[in-house]
């Protein structure tokens, strides 16, 4: 059983205890600096009082039921509920078949398209914001849903790539040899053989683009007209225009929603490491 306070060998000298316990408690001052931010916006959005401010006067649910009843908060929840979930499927179906070609070919310029593939991930999202608005607005996209959809798709197929890649790098490429000599269909050995073995780094990665879409505000800002606002666009707005506990109260449920994203993504990840460690057996 672990224990916060191991037991050391007894060749282990003092200056390596010390620095064991520093290093130990530097990190449990790094994860409270991150989390204390995120954690201390909870209590507000039970708050009776109409502003964002300690100490709470007393506990009350009717910023979530503000929440809830307001025409513009619902609007936008709609659109982010519409737009993620295309965007992801789009992402997802394009990062995987991009992650599966770049795995087999090898050919002069594949890091350049490397490159220019996961570039949404390291040029500033300002700058993806303006050239999107840019390129879409002559084919008349911009301030629509297919606009918004493709711009978020693009943000999220990065993530896609590099998952299903890092998935790939383990994948035994005899299973596709042995499925088409057995007379099977390239089509038939992909979904046969090919997917469900990088299942695991699809998912997370389709994960992934799901919460880069519906956490992204600034190409929304870009590319959404007035009727296509998602939730992080209005908060945005009602951080702007007029902040209330309702902001907190949507805060507390996206931070739920993000834990349960992140609990998804570990158990993915441990199912990944169980097949692979089985295959090795």
């Amino acid at each position: 059983m672990k224990t916060f306070f191991p037991e050391f060998p007894p060749y282990v000298s003092l200056t390596e205890r010390v620095w064991f316990f520093t290093l130990r408690g530097f990190s449990i001052l790094l994860l409270l600096f991150l989390l204390l931010p995120v954690l201390v916006i909870i209590p507000i959005s039970f708050s009776s009082s109409s502003f964002i401010a300690y100490p709470i006067p007393s506990f009350s649910l009717r910023w979530y039921e503000t929440l809830f009843t307001s025409t513009e908060w619902t609007m936008a929840a709609k659109n982010s509920f519409i737009v993620s979930p295309f965007a992801t499927l789009i992402a997802t179906i394009l990062g995987t078949l991009a992650a599966v070609g770049l795995n087999k070919a090898n050919f002069a310029g594949k890091g350049l398209l490397m490159a220019v593939l996961i570039s949404p991930m390291i040029v500033p999202v300002v700058v993806v914001g303006v050239a999107i608005y840019l390129f879409f607005a002559p084919f008349g996209l911009a301030e629509s849903y297919v606009g918004l959809i493709a711009a978020h798709a693009a943000l999220g197929a990065p993530f896609v790539v590099m998952t299903v890649l890092a998935v790939l790098q383990n994948f035994n490429h005899n299973l596709v040899r042995a499925s088409l000599s057995l007379g099977a269909s390239p089509l038939a050995t992909f979904f046969r053989v090919t997917l469900p073995v990088i299942a695991p780094g699809v998912v997370s990665g389709a994960l992934f683009a799901f919460a880069t879409s519906f956490d992204d505000v600034v190409v929304t800002l870009f590319v959404a007209g007035p009727t296509q606002s998602t939730l992080p666009r209005q908060m945005f707005t009602g951080l702007r225009d007029n902040i209330t506990p309702t902001i907190a109260a949507l805060a507390t449920i996206l931070i739920l929603f993000s834990t349960c994203l992140l609990l998804a993504l570990e158990w993915l990840r441990g199912r990944g490491k169980m097949a692979l460690q089985s295959k090795r057996i």
